[in-house]
């Protein structure tokens, strides 16, 4: 067998092909199924034990040399069929456009990375929600005024599906699920009922933040909201807390940051005040630890809760909310530079 191998390796050496179906031919005598190769392997099993190695190694040099010879065959056929055609083989290939994060995106990504240095991890909930995630465990009582602040898009009624009005329904699912310490930030879409407009939309985001544990006070509220707000707007920002009212938070607050466009001194954009409101936080009401759970005379927390829209605005100088969800490439292409 040996001498055989030897004789078709020569052989093999010296193929010729004129086209690319005479390459094939060669490829299906030597390596097809029935091929005068495979026949050589099948016949291996019989030869004897003190040969097998010697011979083993030879078939598989032949294999390697067919395969290697028939494949430069081909390819030299196919190559010059392609030449014929008249195309240029050496030009470059047709190059797409790069693309860019949309700049909510790039706002969700970068808030949710400054959270995670401070230990939250993000938690997600389903967009279509029942009456008691949404209003009730978070100390909403029905017929409660503070129901008709968030204009809602009901589904059902009796019992009440609905698209979320807030991502604080991710925060009763967390806490029903998960005994503190807690401490999360939820991204999400949201959707209430109201006209679209360049400062309002009926779609938009939020990030919201909830921190439960034992002697949470609203000194580290403050000082976590501080970290973020210098993080993301700059070291010379300052912030400021003004009281306020949510069901769901007690004391309640809303935070403004300085504005970075005139430095505090006023302009167009802050209303000439110096400031810019970007969220609504407070202590996590004791009724509302209760409904999920929670031991409200061993634990406190905080919450707070920002749209990404509007922190979007402030960061890029959008003027129209509605610019976020209307795909128009020129305005999405100027964020190449900002993807992170």
């Amino acid at each position: 067998m040996l001498q055989q191998i030897e004789e078709l390796i020569s052989e093999i050496k010296n193929l010729k092909a004129s086209n690319a179906e005479e390459a094939e031919a060669l490829r299906i005598k030597y390596l097809g199924r029935k091929g005068l190769i495979p026949a050589l392997f099948d016949d291996f099993k019989n030869v004897p034990a003190e040969n097998k190695k010697a011979v083993g190694m030879a078939l598989n040099t032949l294999k390697n040399e067919a395969q290697r010879v028939i494949t430069e065959l081909k390819e030299a056929h196919e190559a010059g069929a392609s030449s014929a055609s008249g195309a240029d083989l050496t030009l470059p290939g047709t190059s797409f456009p790069i693309g860019s994060r949309h700049p909510l995106s790039l706002v969700r990504n970068q808030i949710v990375e400054i959270f995670s240095r401070l230990g939250f991890s993000v938690a997600e909930g389903p967009e279509i929600e029942d009456d008691w995630h949404v209003f009730t465990a978070l100390n909403f009582p029905l017929e409660h005024p503070a129901r008709d602040m968030q204009d809602t898009f009901f589904i059902t009624k009796d019992p009440d599906i609905l698209l979320r009005t807030h991502t604080s329904s991710v925060q009763v699912r967390v806490m029903e699920k998960t005994q503190p310490p807690i401490r999360s930030i939820f991204p999400g879409r949201v959707f209430r009922n109201e006209a679209i407009s360049a400062r309002a939309h009926c779609i938009f985001h939020q990030v919201e933040g909830l921190y439960i544990d034992e002697n949470v006070s609203f000194a580290d509220l403050k000082q976590t909201l501080l970290y973020f707000a210098k993080e993301f707007f700059g070291e010379n920002v300052e912030i400021r807390l003004r009281p306020s009212y949510f069901p769901f938070t007690e004391p309640s607050a809303e935070m403004d940051v300085s504005c970075s466009i005139c430095g505090g001194k006023g302009c167009g954009v802050c209303k000439h005040t110096g400031w810019l409101e970007i969220m609504g936080c407070g202590m996590v009401d004791p009724n509302v630890l209760e409904n999920c759970g929670i031991d409200s005379k061993k634990y406190t927390g905080f919450a707070f809760g920002m749209g990404i829209e509007r922190i979007a605005m402030l960061k890029y100088q959008i003027k129209d909310i509605r610019l976020f969800f209307e795909n128009d490439v020129r305005f999405l292409e100027q964020f190449k530079s900002a993807i992170h």
